[in-house]
Order: C-alpha cells, then sequence, then structure tokens
C-alpha cells in the first residue's frame, strides 16, 4: 500500500503523512456539509479506515446523510478507503486495542482503534475528538493527532475560512453534538493562543 504522496520542489522530496479519520472527528464536518474544509487542508491524505466507513454507514434516518457525504468524498478521490491485511502489523495492534481494556479499564471503539493502529504503523496522524479513549495511546505510541477544533483553526489560519464562517460552522457542530472544547470558536481560539 501507498501511505503518501511525494512532491519534487526544487530538488527536494516533501512527503506528507496521512491523517486517519476517526468516525467522530469526520462526522462533524459531515454533518454540517463542510468536508471541504478537510480536502482544501489536506488534499489527497485522508484516510478513512473500514471501521470507521461502517460506523458512518450504519445510521438510520437522517444519519444517512453521513453515508452519502463519506460516499461522495470517496468517489471523486477527496479521501481514500483503508482496509487492513490480517497478517499486518496495523491488524495485528488494531486486533490488540480492540479486544484488551486501557490501563483506564476502558475498551476503545473500532474506529479509534483502526486509526490508532494505522497513524502508529504507517506514521500517519490521528484525526480524532475522543481524547478521553485516545489519549493513553496517543502518549504510548508517541502520536501525532489533531481535532476538529484544531483543523478548524488551521482552517482560519491558512484563511480557507473566516472568523465569521468559523463561528457558524462551530455553532452548527455544537447542535449537533460534536464536543469542540469551547462554547465557541473565538473563546477556543483565544485559550489556545497562550
Amino acid at each position: 500500500m501507498i501511505w503518501y504522496t511525494d512532491y519534487l520542489m526544487e530538488g527536494i522530496v516533501l512527503t506528507k503523512k496521512k491523517l486517519f479519520f476517526d468516525t467522530d472527528c469526520i462526522s462533524a464536518f459531515l454533518w454540517v456539509d463542510e468536508s471541504s474544509i478537510v480536502t482544501k487542508l489536506y488534499g489527497d491524505c485522508i484516510a478513512i479506515p473500514r471501521q470507521v466507513y461502517n460506523e458512518l454507514s450504519a445510521g438510520r434516518g437522517q444519519a444517512t446523510v453521513l453515508k452519502t457525504r463519506i460516499d461522495k468524498m470517496l468517489e471523486c478521490k477527496a479521501a481514500i478507503l483503508v482496509d487492513m491485511e490480517l497478517e499486518s502489523a496495523e491488524y495485528g495492534l488494531y486486533f490488540e486495542l480492540v479486544t484488551t481494556p486501557s490501563a483506564a479499564g476502558r475498551y476503545i471503539g473500532k474506529g479509534e482503534a483502526a486509526c490508532i493502529a494505522l497513524a502508529k504503523e504507517c506514521n500517519g496522524i490521528l484525526a480524532s475528538n475522543n481524547l478521553k479513549d485516545t489519549e493513553e495511546y496517543i502518549k504510548k505510541f508517541n502520536l501525532e493527532y489533531t481535532t476538529t477544533a484544531d483543523i478548524l483553526v488551521e482552517a482560519y489560519n491558512k484563511r480557507i475560512i473566516t472568523v465569521e464562517e468559523a463561528e457558524r460552522i462551530w455553532a452548527e457542530m455544537l447542535l449537533r453534538r460534536r464536543k469542540l472544547g469551547a462554547d465557541t470558536f473565538k473563546s477556543y481560539l483565544e485559550a489556545h493562543l497562550m
């Protein structure tokens, strides 16, 4: 499998890491129909593990919008669907994560486990809001990670969205019960600039 996209720039090869999105993180953007933010930021580095895709596809009623929107991202190659081979190191770690409780005695979901295993074994970045379940593994495996809030800050800093757009998107995500770490985008931004 190819996990990196190489770009040649004045004789230097730059390698971009894949971002492995868990269900909560990518669904925050899918619910509010703002997946273009992640595609503008990360181009062809958006990876959706099969376990996350299955979770997004399991919804009924209004939740079917998530499957429709992730399918569009996959069809236009704005994201790639990632399967793990049974005998691979990432699958071995994934299996361990879903069958063994953490030091805190919690089991993590299949989507989070797949993202952690793939980010570790493929030197990628974990995209997850569920720090309660993932923080132990982020530290244990020294993983790079990002959250929905971090992605919105990055989009704002790179002028992909304005502060007004960020506030609107933030409010819509909160209405969809996404946990972002603050009541408003501005308050999150101020708290994390210090």
